[in-house]
């Protein structure tokens, strides 16, 4: 599964289970994949995966599909299918993944406002991040109501038994950012239907916020370093990187005092330039914090000004997966038993399968 999330896939049948990803924030251009009972994402329409070692045969009658090395069968694999919700829209017209897709095999994401203040300039942006694509695309809505993410929430759980739900944003300011429309959301998501939800933003100018949150509904919280040295950050997201490290690990350590051990996490993205022992220092502080520290390969999107960095090896990957999947034990912070989000679902790394 390592070696597939650094490689990528290429697939003889691009239109087998659900579609897969392109643009969009966070983690993209991925398809799911299920491997041995898990399902991650894997890269496909990188210039990479374009080239993989690996080839995924069309699908046969029972929806399972050979995996190839070359031209050796390796494993067999499916997708998750399209889900029935997918098929429905709103009473103003809006398809509901426009509003919210399905991640993994049972995890529902959404991007609930689709502008950033760090995208308006490439001085400022994340340099791997894509939000605006999707919206250019018109594959989603740059605003989703919280009457409408609570009504495609409750359909995809009683429609497809999806488990739990993921809400980011971008950042629309420089004080809460993105703190108020979520609490907003997750408040009638709640309302509408039981499922545990996980919100993503960058810490907050005040701590009250994540008792805000915790008060609406929200079970976890995700606040995304992505990078872990500031030089690193500087170069990758000089917008970002104006919230100092020091503001992330206050901001951590008040967020666990609210939420509880491992029901904070934060994404890291290993590859952009940061050192295997870096990322792993920041792991152990974070773990130290009772900070779920979920490390994922970095993949180069399309249309970024870093879709010609190259993926991590998937050596470089194994070199910091097998040691933190032992320290997430020994800090007694396994995926497991997060709530909700990104860490639980765990498809865009291989990191649960190395925790023992």
């Amino acid at each position: 599964m390592t070696d597939l999330q650094s490689y990528g896939l290429r697939l003889l049948d691009p239109t087998a289970g659900v579609a897969s990803r392109r643009g969009g924030a966070g983690p993209s251009d991925h398809k799911a994949v299920t491997v041995d009972g898990h399902t991650i994402m894997v890269p496909v329409h990188t210039s990479g995966a374009w080239e993989s070692p690996f080839v995924a045969d069309a699908p046969d009658a029972n929806g399972q599909v050979s995996l190839k090395r070359g031209t050796i069968p390796i494993a067999q694999i499916s997708f998750p299918k399209t889900p029935r919700f997918y098929a429905l829209q709103t009473l103003d017209g809006v398809p509901y993944s426009h509003i919210a897709t399905l991640h993994g095999a049972d995890v529902l994401a959404t991007t609930v406002l689709q502008n950033c203040i760090r995208y308006e300039s490439r001085k400022k942006t994340c340099q791997f991040c894509s939000i605006g694509q999707s919206l250019a695309a018109k594959r989603t809505i740059a605003h989703k109501t919280p009457q409408q993410l609570a009504e495609v929430a409750r359909a995809a759980v009683l429609l497809d038994g999806v488990k739990h739900m993921v809400l980011t944003t971008g950042t629309p300011n420089a004080t809460d950012r993105g703190a108020r429309v979520l609490v907003d959301s997750v408040f009638a998501i709640k309302a509408a239907i039981d499922i545990p939800v996980q919100v993503q933003c960058e810490p907050p100018d005040d701590d009250q916020w994540f008792h805000r949150m915790k008060a609406a509904g929200v079970d976890t919280l995700g606040m995304h370093l992505e990078a872990v040295t500031q030089e690193v950050r500087e170069r990758i997201m000089p917008g970002k990187a104006s919230v100092p490290l020091s503001r992330y690990m206050s901001a951590f350590e008040a967020a666990v005092g609210v939420f509880g051990r491992g029901q904070v996490s934060t994404y890291i993205l290993a590859g952009l330039g940061d050192t295997r022992e870096a990322i792993l220092d920041m792991c152990a502080q974070l773990l130290a914090l009772g900070v779920y520290p979920f490390v994922v390969p970095f993949v180069p999107i399309s249309g970024t000004p870093l879709e010609g960095h190259p993926a991590p090896s998937s050596e470089f990957m194994k070199s910091i997966l097998a040691p933190l999947g032992q320290m997430v034990s020994d800090a007694n912070l396994r995926s497991a038993d997060i709530k909700a989000g990104c860490g639980k679902c765990g498809a865009c790394s291989s990191l649960s399968i190395y925790e023992t």
